[in-house]
């Protein structure tokens, strides 16, 4: 393998053509190009109070005196605390309100001069540039205040005004800026880029920038002012967000306008960088709020930061990059407020891996997948418009209709994606769009619809985007795969897909209620570990507890070992539940009990929606209980995409249709719904079943001892015992439930036999199944548990003589649950086995299942055998189900 450096990427034509800085004028005088120039750019936040400024004029300082030539561009004021007036806003509003004839806008005067002077005396310890500071800023509030007071009058404001007015807020901070530093003993000029730069409008809405022009400019200030040969003994500060027009009317770069004047600055002087200082760490990898695991990225390259900044994500305009990229200047961004951070670099170069060919890697599952995809963006609120029909195949000029008709109804296409058959032409627009381009596309195409020729124009409402963007997607094998995969194991359905010749960006569309279950499931299948389930658990009685503490011993194995990222979010119990809290990923399985005893009180919702909010891009619901109203909410998990895990027998022991409604779901989705526990608690016997089935084995019968507790009873009751002392003696030993006819009834053992025959194709149900109750008639309804065991020892004769003639036979008493499947009928009865079968050799509590098969006839059955109940195997047997799960979303087997 090696590693080689793509070649330094272009800007394409169209966009070159935006704002394309000239060549270098060869000179010798002026700007000394390409001479180590840093070029540094504070936001408004950064500049927000005195003390900020202070720190800011402390950074250039430092720069400058490691002798670095060193070049500010500063915004207008912001503030540090909210609430705080920010002087570009009054601007605005001072402007907004002359035009309305407001006479407010004297307030907002009176601000600015407040906000001003108050920090221009904390930092100006020099009188005399305290002085010249606020002798300019007068005289210039005093012209804002005569062409406010003209506006008032006239009731009406122009653009040029607007733009007048609202540019001397980065006048003041530039000069406030150069006056604390000279006042810091350092040198310092500022400069007006107004004088420097010269733009002209462009189509966008934006402008272009006449280099030629504002080069010269550039070069005669230097020249005028010695800042050539004053070199890194001079720190310089400019104006941000202002220009001229080539009239010499003053004008803004429009928006991100200070970004913009820092890179073309940057790009004048051919810098070795341009540092955007602002108050994040950098470009993430998802939006921080909706995915808490987004990391800061290193490095961007110019393609990867345009892709994002189209979908909206926190990264520098497009435009603004292009001068940067001219000269292959890096951009950098960093927080000014956490400056330990290296922030994020955007550069025209990354690292591509290939192999000794030359050729791209195929991807490796087990790798670094940061490499692959650097980000992921949304956007919100979009609908899907597609235009079908068979008159369009082939006819040139079809799409070039479509989207002048939706240009011209003032409409801005978001994401367009055609097959090759040009059946249909589908694209996507803002929702609020949506109505316009739908009827000036109705209207355009009238009568190819009445002809039949278009088929219609629909619409599919309540969209939104999902883009992966990274370079190295680039001609590498399985990207594309890896992202849908995640997609599908989340539940997620993809409306529309598109992808540019380039591969730099994967586009999908998805329902708006799935893009945040989206983003997360792809953010995770990129940059956490391969499996990320968040689990929440009902029922932390003694199997859930149980469960807590084994999947708290090997969730570091499971993550380091075979990259499975299981985070218990949410505990819930009858009345009471406990769920991770906003600053964190998941509960801390060392406290989880204290913390539940002060947890809050019970709401199914808020417990779901903590599953399936919590930043994983899967989840799972076990549910460790008993109860049939918990086993009813498996239908709805099962629809919002979670997968459910469960020992509870209700819900598949229970009314037939509803079972077939979650075995449909399973059957249909990529929800999974695992229930191993359910029948043989730890042990494999409904795997055992599938996997007969599978691989084309018939089933004839099934039977088994499926009652740990009734096992143990007559595994110890033999002639001469008395059959309530057995019982006596498995209740105090913990064998059985608190009302030991809750096991002697053979429910319990009927459901198990409902379940197993379902499972062979047997509609049954629970009634269907006759029971052999071993609870006396007489007691089935006494009121205590008390009375029911002190009567018990009155009915010992009736049992005893069925001991007796079978042990006087060979043979040995076992409660069993027998599935016919040829006569497809099921049953729960006391029986008889002679002494060497392998139910009457059975010992403790043991459990043991019988398949009698096509290929398993006779004697030779295939049996299962083991601990059928306890805890420990209940709960182990539901973590095996749980890291089904996670197999069957990808894990490694």
């Amino acid at each position: 393998v090696k590693v080689v450096k793509a070649s330094p990427l272009r800007a394409a034509p169209v966009r070159a053509a935006v704002a394309e800085p000239a060549s270098a004028p060869s000179s010798s005088g002026g700007v000394d190009r390409g001479s180590g120039h840093e070029v540094h750019k504070f936001g408004g936040t950064c500049v927000g109070s005195f003390e900020r400024i202070s720190g800011v004029c402390d950074l250039l300082i430092e720069s400058a005196k490691s002798g670095v030539k060193t070049f500010g561009v500063v915004s207008a004021m912001g503030v540090a605390t909210k609430g705080e007036p920010k002087v570009t806003d009054c601007l605005i509003n001072a402007t907004d309100m002359a035009a309305a004839r407001n006479p407010a806008y004297e307030e907002e005067l009176v601000k600015l001069e407040h906000k001003h002077r108050s920090t221009a005396e904390a930092l100006l310890t020099i009188p005399e540039e305290l002085s010249k500071y606020m002798d300019n800023f007068m005289a210039e509030l005093e012209d804002l205040r005569a062409m406010l007071r003209a506006m008032s009058i006239a009731g009406t404001s122009t653009q040029a005004f607007a733009d007048f007015v609202v540019g001397h807020g980065e006048l003041w901070t530039a000069r406030l800026c150069a006056a604390v530093i000279r006042c810091k003993g350092f040198d310092a000029e500022w400069i007006d880029a107004r004088d420097v730069l010269v733009v002209t409008d462009a189509e966008d809405g934006g402008v272009d920038v006449d280099y030629e022009r504002s080069n010269a400019n550039l070069d005669k200030l230097f020249d005028e002012r010695g800042h050539t040969a004053a070199g890194a003994g001079r720190v310089l500060i400019a104006t941000g967000f202002i220009a001229r027009s080539p009239t010499g009317v003053p004008t803004t770069l429009k928006r991100n306008g200070s970004d913009y004047s820092a890179t073309i600055f940057g790009a004048m002087l051919i810098a070795k960088t341009i540092t955007i200082w602002t108050d994040v760490d950098g470009v993430y990898s998802a939006d921080p709020r909706k995915v808490k695991e987004a990391v800061c990225l290193e490095s961007l390259s110019y393609n990867e930061a345009w892709e994002l900044s189209y979908f909206g994500a926190n990264v520098l305009h497009p435009r603004t990059t292009l001068p940067a990229m001219r000269y292959h200047i890096p951009v950098v961004l960093r927080n000014y407020f956490n400056q330990a951070a290296p922030g994020t670099s955007i550069c025209d170069q990354c690292e591509v891996t290939t192999n000794t060919d030359g050729a791209m890697n195929p991807i490796d599952v087990n790798s670094d997948r940061v490499n692959f995809i650097k980000g992921l963006a949304t956007i919100e609120d979009v609908t899907i418009i597609n235009v079908e029909g068979t008159g369009m195949v082939g006819v040139p000029g079809t799409a070039n209709a479509v989207f002048q008709t939706v240009k011209e109804a003032g409409c801005n296409v978001v994401m367009i994606s055609q097959a090759s058959s040009e059946h249909s032409i589908c694209f996507a627009v803002r929702s609020h769009e949506a109505g316009a381009a739908v009827k000036a596309l109705n209207k355009r195409f009238e009568k190819a619809i009445a002809a039949g020729r278009i088929k219609e124009v629909t619409v599919v409402d309540e969209c939104a985007i999902l883009a992966a963007v990274g370079q190295n997607m680039c001609q590498t094998p399985g990207v594309s795969a890896m992202l849908f995969e995640a997609l599908a194991n989340a539940s997620v359905n993809v409306v529309a897909i598109a992808q540019g010749a380039s591969e730099y960006n994967i586009t999908c569309v998805v329902s708006k209620k799935d893009i945040a279950k989206a983003l997360r499931a792809v953010h995770g299948r990129f940059y956490l570990s391969k499996t990320v389930m968040s689990v929440g658990i009902v029922g932390p009685g003694l199997v859930g507890k149980t469960l807590l503490r084994q999947m708290k011993e090997q969730l570091t194995e499971l993550k380091t070992s075979y990259n499975v990222d299981l985070r218990v979010v949410a505990v819930a119990g009858q009345s009471k539940m406990l769920t991770v809290d906003n600053d964190s990923i998941a509960l801390d399985l060392g406290t989880w009990e204290d913390d539940y005893a002060n947890g809050d009180d019970m709401d199914m919702e808020g417990f779901i929606n903590t599953v399936t909010d919590s930043g994983a891009p899967n989840s799972v619901i076990i549910d460790c209980s008993a109860s049939e109203d918990v086993a009813l909410h498996y239908k709805d998990w099962l629809q919002r995409g979670i997968n459910v895990v469960t020992p509870n027998k209700k819900a598949n022991s229970g009314p037939l249709p509803y079972y077939k409604e979650l075995r449909n779901i399973q059957r249909n989705s990529y929800t999974h719904y695992f229930y191993e526990g359910t029948v043989g608690a730890g042990l494999p016997i409904l795997s055992t079943l599938n996997n007969l089935r599978d691989s084309g084995d018939r089933i004839n019968k099934i039977e088994g001892i499926f009652s740990g507790t009734l096992s143990y009873i007559f595994n110890t009751y033999g002639a001469g015992d008395k059959f309530s002392d057995v019982v006596s003696s498995a209740k105090e030993l913990g064998y059985t439930e608190p009302d030991p006819r809750d096991d002697l009834s053979g429910t319990d053992v009927a459901r198990k036999v409902v379940i197993l025959a379902r499972e062979c194709g047997i509609d049954i149900e629970l009634d269907d199944v006759p029971v052999e109750s071993l609870v006396p008639e007489p007691l089935r309804a006494v009121d205590s548990v008390d009375e029911f065991m002190q009567k018990l020892p009155d009915y010992d004769d009736e049992m005893s003589a069925k001991c007796a003639e079978a042990a006087a036979a060979g043979e040995k008493l076992r409660y069993v649950g027998v599935v016919d499947v040829v006569n497809k009928t099921g049953a729960v009865e006391l029986r008889r086995y002679k002494s060497d079968h392998p139910f009457g050799q059975l010992s403790g509590s043991d459990n043991i299942i019988s398949f009698e098969t096509k290929r398993y006839v006779g004697p030779s059955t295939l049996v299962v055998r083991g601990p059928g109940a306890g805890a420990e195997v209940t709960a182990g047997g539901v973590f095996g189900d749980l890291l089904r799960v996670a197999q069957y979303l990808g894990a490694p087997s």
